[in-house]
């Protein structure tokens, strides 16, 4: 069984320029993330690569999974834990044919039928939000709530990662919703301390659990 992480923090360099996403996956594994999700659209792949280095080596050195958001390339390229795909992005069934076997490949779904159908392609966890309003993502959708993410984690038959608007006041909710754990953006980066703000998600899902 491959071990799923309980926080995962998705480094963001657009919604703050302090730090540099290797400098954010040092301070959120300080703070106890368990895994480190790096999510960019913009630069080209020599650049996301090079980002995805610093990272793996951060990681690495912490022995903290690092997964790449929507590229099966760059997570090959830089010997990265695994990959997660999004509803628009490769199937997993691709993800997993490219990626070796003891790959962690996650994929958000939204829906129950792409939820099963995730699972069936080899899908380790399931990332289904946006659970509360977000506001990281431009093209978010409306907030699903506790009630559809409890129907959600009674559904899937593998880890169910809540996302979005989650921060230190709602962690402890969603884990006692049925989420095996929760990925954030703006609660860690965009707080002035990511290491302490890590510290304070962990402490809130530890409690719950």
């Amino acid at each position: 069984m491959k071990k799923i992480g309980v926080l995962h923090v998705i480094t963001d360099t657009a919604l703050q320029s302090r730090f540099t996403h290797a400098e954010l996956t040092e301070l959120a594994i300080q703070g106890g993330a368990d895994t480190v999700q790096f999510r960019q659209k913009q630069g080209t792949t020599r650049e996301l690569v090079a980002i995805a280095e610093g990272m793996q080596k951060v990681c690495e050195a912490h022995k903290v999974p690092l997964i790449v958001n929507d590229r099966a390339d760059i997570a090959l390229a830089v010997g990265a834990a695994g990959a997660h795909f999004g509803q628009d992005d490769m199937r997993v069934s691709i993800g997993r044919r490219i990626l070796p076997p003891e790959a962690i490949i996650g994929a958000s779904a939204r829906t129950e039928e792409k939820i099963l159908e995730a699972i069936t392609e080899g899908a380790d966890y399931i990332g289904f939000g946006p659970i509360y309003g977000t506001t990281s993502k431009p093209d978010a959708e409306l907030a699903k709530g506790l009630e559809r993410l409890r129907r959600m984690c009674d559904l899937a038959a593998c880890p169910v990662i809540a996302i979005g608007g989650i921060g230190v006041e709602t962690a402890g909710d969603v884990i006692r919703a049925g989420a095996h754990g929760i990925a954030v953006i703006s609660a860690v980066c965009a707080h002035p301390e990511p290491d302490v703000a890590t510290q304070n998600l962990l402490n809130e899902i530890q409690k719950a659990k």
